[in-house]
């Protein structure tokens, strides 16, 4: 008989709590391979919280994040950096070092990592800067020379330079205006296909979310509450995730507040 496909990213019983705060209390999140993950949530609902985990950036109190169906969590250091070399990461503030040219930052990591001469990082910078919409040009050029959406596109570059398997999202969208927000979702689809990566995304732009997401989840009060087709976000049927995705002042998250 066949067996379930066994997820890309397993997560069950993650806990993390800072002070008195607890941000995550029990999230449990499946992203089955090749799959875009939009995961959706107010501010300070733990979806920055719950990327980090994963990233190992924060270490969780308790649960597990599986990947490939390994526990991260216990991997050695050198586990952990060459699991590390698979994921790509476009930071919501494009994160691009001001102090060398653009084809440096796209190639940072094959240079500090994979230790690609210098040649072939900026062949390879130039390739990946056409692929988002970049003259090779451009890699000349500083960061502070570029446009908020060239920045992000970028950004874009430098998260999927070394074909990662997995990439990560950190509000793709934000600082951007309607049409360029719709241009750089675009960029993420098509780069996530040509590669075949598993993709997770967190953000607040609802029109984004449908637009990269083939599944959402909803983060509330540090669980998960909901799970879907990105597509039926809009129309979930669930009253917490109906008042965020329609911004509606009057619901249960409001109610929550008023205590």
């Amino acid at each position: 008989m066949p067996t379930d496909p066994i997820p890309k990213i397993r997560i069950r019983g993650l806990r993390k709590r800072f002070g008195d705060k607890q941000v995550l209390d029990g999230v449990d999140l499946d992203v089955m391979p090749g799959t875009s993950m939009v995961v959706i949530g107010g501010s300070g609902t733990g979806k920055s919280v719950l990327l980090k985990s994963i990233l190992g950036l924060v270490e969780p109190d308790e649960g597990t994040i599986e990947i490939d169906g390994r526990n991260i969590l216990t991997m050695s250091r050198h586990e952990r950096e060459t699991l590390n070399r698979q994921i790509g990461m476009l930071f919501q503030a494009g994160a691009l070092f001001d102090s060398i040219p653009v084809w440096e930052n796209v190639a940072f990591g094959l240079l500090a990592q994979q230790k690609m001469s210098r040649d072939d990082a900026r062949k390879r910078a130039g390739e990946v800067l056409s692929q988002v919409g970049l003259a090779a040009s451009v890699g000349d050029l500083s960061p502070a020379e570029l446009s908020g959406g060239m920045q992000k596109r970028v950004g874009l570059a430098r998260a999927i330079a070394a074909q990662p398997s997995i990439l990560f999202f950190d509000e793709p969208t934000t600082g951007l205006d309607p049409i360029m927000g719709a241009v750089i979702d675009g960029l993420i689809v098509d780069c996530v296909k040509r590669l075949g990566s598993t993709a997770v995304a967190i953000t607040h732009d609802m029109a984004s979310a449908v637009r990269i997401g083939d599944r959402a989840a909803m983060l509330h009060r540090g669980k998960i509450v909901w799970t879907g087709p990105a597509a039926d976000l809009l129309q979930s049927g669930n009253e917490v995730v109906d008042q965020f995705t329609h911004g509606r002042r009057d619901g249960p998250i409001q109610m929550e507040l008023r205590k």
